[in-house]
Protein backbone atom coordinates (compact mmCIF):
# COMPACT_ATOMS: atom_id res chain seq x y z
CA UNK A 1 0.00 0.00 0.00
CA UNK A 2 1.21 3.57 -0.76
CA UNK A 3 2.16 5.12 2.28
CA UNK A 4 0.15 8.45 3.09
CA UNK A 5 2.56 11.75 2.27
CA UNK A 6 0.17 13.93 5.20
CA UNK A 7 -1.05 12.73 8.92
CA UNK A 8 -3.96 14.07 9.52
CA UNK A 9 -5.18 15.85 13.12
CA UNK A 10 -8.17 13.37 13.79
CA UNK A 11 -8.35 9.89 13.69
CA UNK A 12 -11.62 8.46 12.43
CA UNK A 13 -13.74 5.83 14.66
CA UNK A 14 -16.23 3.80 12.42
CA UNK A 15 -19.26 2.49 14.52
CA UNK A 16 -21.58 -0.24 12.62
CA UNK A 17 -25.08 -0.68 12.65
CA UNK A 18 -27.23 -3.60 13.52
CA UNK A 19 -26.84 -7.06 12.17
CA UNK A 20 -23.60 -6.04 10.33
CA UNK A 21 -19.93 -6.88 12.11
CA UNK A 22 -17.52 -4.05 12.87
CA UNK A 23 -14.81 -5.84 10.30
CA UNK A 24 -17.31 -4.36 7.57
CA UNK A 25 -15.06 -1.65 7.37
CA UNK A 26 -11.86 -3.25 6.73
CA UNK A 27 -12.16 -1.46 3.13
CA UNK A 28 -13.10 1.52 4.13
CA UNK A 29 -10.59 1.54 7.20
CA UNK A 30 -7.76 0.88 4.24
CA UNK A 31 -8.74 3.82 2.00
CA UNK A 32 -8.39 6.43 5.27
CA UNK A 33 -5.37 5.22 6.53
CA UNK A 34 -3.95 5.70 3.04
CA UNK A 35 -4.60 9.46 3.41
CA UNK A 36 -3.20 9.51 7.02
CA UNK A 37 -5.80 8.89 8.96
CA UNK A 38 -5.20 6.44 12.21
CA UNK A 39 -8.82 4.79 12.08
CA UNK A 40 -10.58 2.08 14.40
CA UNK A 41 -13.42 0.19 14.18
CA UNK A 42 -14.17 -1.42 17.49
CA UNK A 43 -17.54 -3.51 17.71
CA UNK A 44 -20.58 -2.85 20.00
CA UNK A 45 -20.42 -4.44 23.41
CA UNK A 46 -21.01 -8.20 23.53
CA UNK A 47 -19.72 -8.15 19.64
CA UNK A 48 -17.40 -11.45 19.40
CA UNK A 49 -14.15 -10.58 17.35
CA UNK A 50 -15.13 -12.08 14.38
CA UNK A 51 -18.52 -12.48 12.40
CA UNK A 52 -18.31 -16.27 12.99
CA UNK A 53 -17.67 -15.73 16.82
CA UNK A 54 -20.62 -13.51 17.58
CA UNK A 55 -22.78 -16.23 15.03
CA UNK A 56 -21.50 -19.02 18.02
CA UNK A 57 -22.35 -16.61 21.05
CA UNK A 58 -24.50 -14.20 20.74
CA UNK A 59 -25.95 -14.16 24.17
CA UNK A 60 -23.69 -11.17 24.78
CA UNK A 61 -25.82 -9.00 22.90
CA UNK A 62 -28.42 -9.67 24.81
CA UNK A 63 -30.77 -6.42 25.75
CA UNK A 64 -27.80 -4.04 25.28
CA UNK A 65 -29.17 -0.77 24.50
CA UNK A 66 -28.58 2.23 23.04
CA UNK A 67 -27.23 3.48 25.98
CA UNK A 68 -25.11 0.52 26.38
CA UNK A 69 -23.61 0.98 23.37
CA UNK A 70 -23.19 5.17 23.46
CA UNK A 71 -21.33 4.65 26.99
CA UNK A 72 -19.43 2.13 25.09
CA UNK A 73 -17.86 4.29 22.84
CA UNK A 74 -17.78 7.31 24.67
CA UNK A 75 -14.94 5.35 26.82
CA UNK A 76 -13.37 4.29 23.85
CA UNK A 77 -13.18 7.83 22.79
CA UNK A 78 -11.74 8.67 26.58
CA UNK A 79 -8.55 6.52 26.23
CA UNK A 80 -7.86 8.02 22.63
CA UNK A 81 -4.85 10.50 22.51
CA UNK A 82 -7.35 13.28 20.45
CA UNK A 83 -11.14 13.12 19.85
CA UNK A 84 -12.13 11.77 16.37
CA UNK A 85 -14.44 12.65 14.01
CA UNK A 86 -17.41 9.60 13.73
CA UNK A 87 -18.57 7.74 11.18
CA UNK A 88 -21.74 5.44 11.78
CA UNK A 89 -23.91 3.88 9.30
CA UNK A 90 -27.71 2.84 10.69
CA UNK A 91 -27.38 2.58 14.25
CA UNK A 92 -24.18 3.72 14.35
CA UNK A 93 -25.44 6.87 12.63
CA UNK A 94 -27.23 7.90 15.93
CA UNK A 95 -24.46 6.87 18.39
CA UNK A 96 -22.56 9.14 15.88
CA UNK A 97 -24.77 11.72 16.72
CA UNK A 98 -25.32 11.35 20.42
CA UNK A 99 -21.36 11.56 20.53
CA UNK A 100 -20.93 14.44 18.75
CA UNK A 101 -23.79 16.50 20.79
CA UNK A 102 -22.03 15.53 23.81
CA UNK A 103 -18.60 16.34 22.58
CA UNK A 104 -16.90 13.12 22.34
CA UNK A 105 -16.46 13.80 18.36
CA UNK A 106 -14.49 16.84 16.82
CA UNK A 107 -17.06 15.60 13.53
CA UNK A 108 -19.56 13.20 12.82
CA UNK A 109 -20.90 11.43 9.38
CA UNK A 110 -24.20 9.53 10.04
CA UNK A 111 -24.71 6.98 7.14
CA UNK A 112 -28.63 6.25 6.79
CA UNK A 113 -28.67 7.02 10.52
CA UNK A 114 -31.32 5.38 12.45
CA UNK A 115 -33.66 7.99 13.72
CA UNK A 116 -33.59 10.03 16.31
CA UNK A 117 -36.39 11.31 18.74
CA UNK A 118 -38.92 13.80 17.12
CA UNK A 119 -39.17 12.01 13.73
CA UNK A 120 -42.68 11.33 13.12
CA UNK A 121 -42.63 10.03 9.46
CA UNK A 122 -42.98 5.79 9.61
CA UNK A 123 -42.84 4.79 5.76
CA UNK A 124 -44.49 1.57 5.21
CA UNK A 125 -40.71 -0.06 4.25
CA UNK A 126 -38.94 1.29 7.33
CA UNK A 127 -41.94 -0.92 9.39
CA UNK A 128 -41.82 -3.62 7.14
CA UNK A 129 -37.94 -3.90 7.81
CA UNK A 130 -38.38 -3.91 11.69
CA UNK A 131 -41.18 -5.99 11.76
CA UNK A 132 -38.48 -9.59 12.50
CA UNK A 133 -37.50 -7.53 15.91
CA UNK A 134 -40.74 -5.42 16.63
CA UNK A 135 -43.08 -8.37 15.71
CA UNK A 136 -42.63 -9.93 19.19
CA UNK A 137 -42.36 -8.20 22.61
CA UNK A 138 -39.96 -10.78 23.51
CA UNK A 139 -37.58 -9.94 21.27
CA UNK A 140 -36.31 -6.26 22.92
CA UNK A 141 -34.71 -9.03 25.84
CA UNK A 142 -32.44 -10.97 23.02
CA UNK A 143 -30.55 -11.19 19.84
CA UNK A 144 -32.02 -11.78 16.56
CA UNK A 145 -30.88 -12.83 13.22
CA UNK A 146 -32.01 -11.94 9.39
CA UNK A 147 -32.53 -14.67 7.30
CA UNK A 148 -31.21 -14.02 3.83
CA UNK A 149 -34.51 -12.93 2.29
CA UNK A 150 -35.28 -10.26 5.10
CA UNK A 151 -31.95 -8.98 4.55
CA UNK A 152 -32.79 -8.44 0.60
CA UNK A 153 -35.64 -6.56 1.40
CA UNK A 154 -33.67 -4.42 4.41
CA UNK A 155 -30.56 -4.12 2.78
CA UNK A 156 -30.00 -5.61 -0.50
CA UNK A 157 -32.86 -4.37 -2.21
CA UNK A 158 -30.90 -2.07 -4.78
CA UNK A 159 -28.74 -4.78 -5.55
CA UNK A 160 -28.87 -8.41 -7.52
CA UNK A 161 -30.17 -11.46 -5.54
CA UNK A 162 -26.70 -12.79 -6.03
CA UNK A 163 -24.38 -9.63 -4.26
CA UNK A 164 -27.26 -9.61 -1.78
CA UNK A 165 -27.22 -13.09 -0.83
CA UNK A 166 -23.34 -13.05 -0.78
CA UNK A 167 -23.32 -9.97 1.62
CA UNK A 168 -25.70 -11.77 4.14
CA UNK A 169 -23.43 -14.53 4.01
CA UNK A 170 -20.19 -12.62 4.83
CA UNK A 171 -21.00 -10.08 7.20
CA UNK A 172 -24.54 -10.47 8.97
CA UNK A 173 -24.49 -11.28 12.19
CA UNK A 174 -26.95 -11.37 15.26
CA UNK A 175 -28.19 -8.11 16.50
CA UNK A 176 -30.09 -7.07 20.27
CA UNK A 177 -33.56 -6.07 19.70
CA UNK A 178 -33.50 -3.54 22.42
CA UNK A 179 -31.81 -0.70 20.73
CA UNK A 180 -35.22 -1.30 17.61
CA UNK A 181 -37.48 -0.78 20.40
CA UNK A 182 -36.02 2.06 22.19
CA UNK A 183 -36.18 3.57 18.91
CA UNK A 184 -39.77 2.41 17.66
CA UNK A 185 -41.07 4.14 21.04
CA UNK A 186 -38.60 7.13 21.10
CA UNK A 187 -41.65 9.35 21.14
CA UNK A 188 -43.43 8.44 23.67
CA UNK A 189 -40.58 8.26 26.13
CA UNK A 190 -39.42 11.36 27.93
CA UNK A 191 -35.82 10.28 28.74
CA UNK A 192 -35.95 8.43 25.53
CA UNK A 193 -32.35 6.70 24.76
CA UNK A 194 -32.43 8.26 21.25
CA UNK A 195 -33.35 11.60 22.08
CA UNK A 196 -30.10 13.68 20.70
CA UNK A 197 -29.86 17.43 21.59
CA UNK A 198 -30.52 18.58 17.91
CA UNK A 199 -31.50 21.95 18.61
CA UNK A 200 -29.09 23.32 21.30
CA UNK A 201 -26.15 21.76 21.47
CA UNK A 202 -22.96 23.51 20.64
CA UNK A 203 -21.26 20.74 18.43
CA UNK A 204 -18.44 19.92 14.94
CA UNK A 205 -19.64 19.81 11.79
CA UNK A 206 -22.25 17.09 10.39
CA UNK A 207 -23.13 15.16 8.13
CA UNK A 208 -26.06 13.04 7.14
CA UNK A 209 -25.99 10.77 4.09
CA UNK A 210 -29.22 8.73 2.09
CA UNK A 211 -29.26 6.07 -0.03
CA UNK A 212 -33.08 7.40 -2.27
CA UNK A 213 -34.00 3.54 -2.59
CA UNK A 214 -33.22 2.70 1.10
CA UNK A 215 -35.76 0.29 2.84
CA UNK A 216 -34.60 0.21 6.79
CA UNK A 217 -33.89 4.49 6.86
CA UNK A 218 -35.37 5.52 3.73
CA UNK A 219 -34.93 9.32 2.43
CA UNK A 220 -38.23 10.95 4.26
CA UNK A 221 -36.73 9.92 7.53
CA UNK A 222 -33.49 11.17 6.76
CA UNK A 223 -34.61 14.09 5.86
CA UNK A 224 -37.16 14.70 9.10
CA UNK A 225 -33.66 14.31 11.22
CA UNK A 226 -32.31 17.52 8.88
CA UNK A 227 -35.18 19.18 9.64
CA UNK A 228 -34.32 19.03 13.09
CA UNK A 229 -31.55 20.80 13.45
CA UNK A 230 -32.30 23.51 10.94
CA UNK A 231 -32.65 25.63 14.51
CA UNK A 232 -28.90 24.87 15.59
CA UNK A 233 -26.28 27.20 14.04
CA UNK A 234 -23.54 24.19 13.99
CA UNK A 235 -22.85 22.88 10.53
CA UNK A 236 -25.25 19.98 9.48
CA UNK A 237 -25.23 19.13 5.81
CA UNK A 238 -27.29 16.44 4.10
CA UNK A 239 -26.04 14.84 0.49
CA UNK A 240 -28.11 11.88 -1.01
CA UNK A 241 -26.77 8.88 -2.88
CA UNK A 242 -28.99 8.06 -5.66
CA UNK A 243 -30.06 4.74 -6.52
CA UNK A 244 -28.88 2.64 -3.37
CA UNK A 245 -30.09 1.21 -0.36
CA UNK A 246 -29.43 0.43 3.72
CA UNK A 247 -26.46 -2.04 1.96
CA UNK A 248 -24.88 1.31 0.69
CA UNK A 249 -21.20 0.89 3.00
CA UNK A 250 -20.60 -2.62 1.95
CA UNK A 251 -21.71 -3.89 -1.30
CA UNK A 252 -19.76 -3.05 -4.66
CA UNK A 253 -20.81 0.48 -4.69
CA UNK A 254 -19.05 1.35 -1.21
CA UNK A 255 -15.59 3.74 -2.32
CA UNK A 256 -18.51 5.86 -3.82
CA UNK A 257 -20.15 6.72 -0.46
CA UNK A 258 -16.89 6.44 1.30
CA UNK A 259 -14.90 9.18 -1.54
CA UNK A 260 -18.08 11.45 -0.53
CA UNK A 261 -17.48 11.01 3.48
CA UNK A 262 -13.32 11.38 2.95
CA UNK A 263 -14.10 14.64 0.87
CA UNK A 264 -16.86 16.36 3.23
CA UNK A 265 -13.88 15.21 6.46
CA UNK A 266 -11.42 16.62 4.36
CA UNK A 267 -13.46 20.12 3.49
CA UNK A 268 -14.20 19.95 7.39
CA UNK A 269 -10.12 20.07 7.66
CA UNK A 270 -9.44 23.07 6.05
CA UNK A 271 -12.27 24.80 7.77
CA UNK A 272 -14.16 24.27 11.06
CA UNK A 273 -11.69 21.79 12.02
CA UNK A 274 -8.88 23.77 10.84
CA UNK A 275 -6.45 24.63 13.62
CA UNK A 276 -6.54 27.99 15.15
CA UNK A 277 -3.35 30.30 14.18
CA UNK A 278 -0.67 30.42 16.33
Amino acid sequence: MTQPTVTRPHPVLFVHGLWIHSSAWRDWQDLFEAQGYVTSAPGWPGDGDTVQATRDDPHALDGVGILDICRHYAEIIEAMPARPVVVGHSFGGLIAQELLANGYAVAAVAIDPAPIKGVKVLPFAQLRSGLPVLGNPANRKRTVSLTAEQFRYSFGNALTEAESDALHARWTIPGPGRPLFEDATANFSRHSAAAVDSHHAVRGPLLLLSGTEDHTVPRSVTEAVVKLYADNPSTTDYEVVEGRGHSLTIDAGWRDVAETTLGWIARQETGALAPAPA
